[in-house]
Parts: C-alpha cells; sequence; structure tokens
C-alpha cells in the first residue's frame, strides 16, 4: 500500500525551499520596515466566527469550509481565511485600548475546499497585512505601497487594480438600481449570478465566465454613486498612491467576494497563472468588528497566497539552495570522533558544516563537497587534517589549528 499527499495539498521539498525562503523573507523584512508587528492565530475557530463574518450565503461559507464536531460537540472549522481571526483576537484581547491602528502580519496556513488549479491549492499558505484602527485613506495607499514594493523586491511584475465599493451610506441605492439592471437580464444570467442576485448582488461582478463578464460591462458601476464621504476617501487614497510612485489602474467592477469589504478594494494581477491571475489582494473593512461582537472600528488589509508569490517569482538570484561553510572528507584512518566533536563547535560559532553520512569512497566525499558548494573542504586523516580552497593550493594544517583557522 503507498500513499499520496491528498488532492489539494502538496509537500513543499528541500530543493524548493530557498525560493520560499525568499519570498518570506521579503515579507518580513518589508512588515518590519513599515512598522507591522507579527502575530499568529489558532487553526481552527468557532464555525460561526466565519459564518458570521463572510455572510452565510458567500461561497467560502456554503461550499468551501472544513467543518467538523468536536468531542464537546461543538462546530469548529479550519480557518479558510485569516481576517476574521485578526479581528476576533483584537476584541478579545482587548488591542483597542494600545495605540491606533494597530498593525499586525502573519503567515499561516488556510484551507478550503475548492478545485485545485494552477498555484491553487486546498491548503494553501497565506500572507496576510492588516491595519486595524483607522480610518485615515493614507493607511489604504501605505498598505497597497507595501504589497507593490514586496512584489517588486521579488521581481514580480504585476498590475494593481482600483476601486471603492462605497459603504452603508451610498451601497443601498447603488443595489437598488443593480438589483432592476439585474432582473431586466435575468434571462442573460447564468444560474451562478442569479444565486449572487438573491444573497449578495454585489458578487455578481465577481465571475469568471466571460460572457456574463462581457454583459456585466452594461450594467451600473458602484463608482457613479459613492456619497460624498466614500468619493473623498477614495480621491484621498489615489492621491496618497501618486505620491508614493504605484501606479494604479482603476476597475470600476472590481469587488470582493466577502461581506465585510468596504470601500477601497484592491487587487495585484501578473501574467503566468492561467484564468485565476490575482496574486495579492485586500480592502477596507470597517464593519468587520462589529460583526464579530466588538464595537465600531475600522480598518483595512490584504492577503497573499504565497504558492502563487512563488510560482509568478520563478526562479530568479537566491531562489537556490545555500552551499555550506566547511565539508568534511574523512579518510579511512580518520577520527570520525574528532571530526564529529570539531563540527558541533563549528556550528555553535555560526559555521555550517557537513559530512559524509553514507559511506562514499574518498572521490564520492570529495563529489559531495562540490554537490554542496561547500566554500572550504577539510580532508580528515589520522594526526592531521588537509585543508582544500578553491583556487589554492592544498594546506596540510595540525588538529590543533584546524579549528582557530575555520572559526
Amino acid at each position: 500500500m503507498s500513499f499520496e499527499a491528498p488532492k489539494g495539498t502538496h509537500d513543499v521539498l528541500p530543493r524548493e525551499w530557498p525560493a520560499w525562503q525568499r519570498v518570506l523573507d521579503e515579507a518580513q523584512r518589508l512588515c518590519n520596515a513599515y512598522g507591522y508587528r507579527r502575530m499568529a492565530t489558532p487553526t481552527f475557530e468557532e464555525t460561526e466566527l466565519f459564518a458570521r463574518s463572510s455572510g452565510v450565503a458567500s461561497d467560502v461559507v456554503s461550499k468551501e469550509m472544513y467543518t467538523f464536531e468536536d468531542r464537546g460537540e461543538r462546530s469548529l472549522t479550519l480557518r479558510p481565511e485569516a481576517t476574521a481571526q485578526v479581528c476576533r483576537a483584537y476584541v478579545e484581547h482587548g488591542l483597542q485600548r494600545e495605540p491606533q491602528p494597530v498593525k499586525t502580519w502573519m503567515v499561516a496556513p488556510m484551507f478550503r475546499y475548492a478545485r485545485p488549479q494552477k498555484g491553487r491549492f486546498r491548503e494553501f499558505w497565506q500572507l496576510n497585512v492588516e491595519a486595524i484602527g483607522c480610518e485615515d485613506p493614507a493607511i489604504d495607499a501605505e498598505l497597497v505601497a507595501l504589497q507593490a514594493a514586496w512584489l517588486k523586491a521579488l521581481g514580480i511584475e504585476a498590475t494593481l487594480l482600483l476601486n471603492s465599493i462605497g459603504d452603508r451610506a451610498c451601497r443601498p441605492a447603488y443595489l437598488e438600481r443593480l438589483e432592476g439592471w439585474l432582473d431586466e437580464h435575468s434571462s442573460e444570467l447564468d444560474s451562478e449570478a442569479r444565486h449572487k442576485r438573491e444573497t449578495s448582488p454585489l458578487r455578481v461582478f465577481d465571475t469568471k465566465n466571460p460572457e456574463l463578464a462581457a454583459l456585466l460591462e452594461g450594467a451600473p458601476t458602484i463608482t457613479e454613486a459613492l456619497c460624498d464621504g466614500c468619493r473623498e476617501h477614495f480621491e484621498a487614497v489615489r492621491r496618497y498612491l501618486d505620491a508614493c510612485g504605484v501606479a494604479y489602474t482603476l476597475a470600476p467592477r472590481l469587488v470582493r467576494g466577502l461581506d465585510y469589504y468596504t470601500r477601497t478594494t484592491f487587487e495585484f494581477v501578473a501574467p503566468g497563472l492561467g484564468a485565476q491571475d490575482t496574486v495579492s489582494a485586500g480592502g477596507r473593512y470597517d464593519y468587520l468588528v462589529e460583526t464579530i461582537g466588538g464595537p465600531p472600528t475600522p480598518a483595512v488589509g490584504f492577503a497573499s497566497g504565497i504558492e502563487r508569490i512563488v510560482l509568478s517569482a520563478g526562479e530568479s538570484e537566491g531562489s537556490s539552495e545555500p552551499g555550506i561553510d566547511v565539508f568534511f572528507v574523512c579518510e579511512p584512518d580518520a577520527s570520525r570522533e574528532q571530526v564529529l566533536g570539531l563540527m558541533t563547535r563549528l556550528r555553535a560559532r555560526g559555521r555550517s558544516c557537513e559530512t559524509d553520512f553514507a559511506g562514499r569512497s574518498l572521490k564520492g566525499q570529495l563529489t559531495q563537497a562540490q554537490r554542496l558548494r561547500a566554500e572550504l573542504t577539510v580532508i580528515a586523516s589520522a594526526g592531521q587534517a588537509t585543508l582544500r580552497r578553491s583556487g589554492r593550493p592544498d594546506e596540510p594544517v595540525s588538529y590543533e589549528r584546524l579549528e582557530e583557522e575555520l572559526a
């Protein structure tokens, strides 16, 4: 009997990890530079948290969540997204009493039962960056600029799509207009669009059906119906993005797939990922904290799938496996106890070391040292060692001097 990883999951192998490490290191560097602090949340939560925050009619809740009942008969769900969790932690731990905004970031696996596609899995890793407790449009622009800087550092050429989807003051009147238009074109809508019309009409724009997308080009847009407050906020976001040197394309039909979004919405799209070309997306969610029982609290954030970022970044400088500092080749008469003890002391001083554990011949050990791109090779024998450096003659070294030489 043989086993394989479950459908929609994947292993990150040692040879693949350097590319992941580069992506994660750049994320951490930039989040630190922008003043965001790292946090972590549980892998599972009460199901009601996601049902209430995302909306029971959303695809995430109705089709994609991994939900189970534990031995205490509690309904729990593996997290399909992290924003609701971050807001739950914000309320639970009284973070509203800290200086605002509370700026956080986290990297963690998410779980959604969906059809696997290129760069899209049922278990996937995601970077979430959130700023909670601030309605200043400058923080929207800062988060977008952080994403743009991250993608640029990774060599990813992406287009920023930008929109505003209004708020409670202007969205209801717009939805009435949209629903009327959808009713007029009901016979031309597909079954998914008709379902969204009944549950969350704004989501009809979030479609991958090219015929429906062409039809929706004639639908009224929320941009035309923004109230003065939302229009001024959006104009300010655009001015700040201009000041930061971040280029964008206005996308009046860009919406987000969860109920808690409001005002600013954005996506970075990149070529080469097929129909699902979004590498990073987010927006403002000023009503989420109060939806889950907290006080009215403005907030904005974004999420990026790490697998899709790694795929978009491709092979580049610094993404290959790093070499090691020292490889110890052992002659048959070498004292392995002496070699292992020396390696332990060198590792404690920050030097990466390796030796042979596969019973290779002397030639095979030297080949392994080259394969690992060792900066230095030590050929250990009884009594003394030989230090081999690229481009220099071999140098006999006593064991007493060898540790000092290598440290």
